[in-house]
């Protein structure tokens, strides 16, 4: 029998923007801004939560979460976004959705709300 290694291939999807905004009208679903605070206060998607992927407490702060839920995370073009979804389906967390482009390919007006 032979081992064959886990792909390489992320175990969250990577969305377009407008499939990532269809997929936020699912019941339950959880919006991730992983931006820093000041950039999530200067303009953010509603109804999303900021948690900063480079802050020191974003493990702790996502373990509070529902990793049951479906997850959407962005960040400004995607990079810091694909990094905390990598880090969200390590953590358990079973539908972990990115937003390629992140808020710059964003068509949708931003609350600062």
């Amino acid at each position: 029998m032979f081992g064959f290694s886990k792909s390489s291939a992320p175990a969250y999807h990577n969305l377009t923007p407008a499939q990532f905004a269809e997929g936020l009208h699912q019941s339950g679903a959880v919006l991730l801004d992983v931006r820093r605070p000041d950039e999530f206060a200067a303009g953010h998607l509603p109804g999303a939560v900021n948690i900063d992927v480079t802050g020191p407490d974003f493990g702790a702060r996502v373990a509070r979460l529902d990793p049951a839920q479906p997850t959407y995370v962005y960040c400004r073009s995607g990079a810091r976004s694909a990094n905390a979804a990598g880090q969200l389906t390590a953590a358990g967390f079973a539908q972990v959705s990115n937003m390629l482009g992140g808020v710059l390919d964003w068509s949708e007006p931003l609350t600062t709300k």
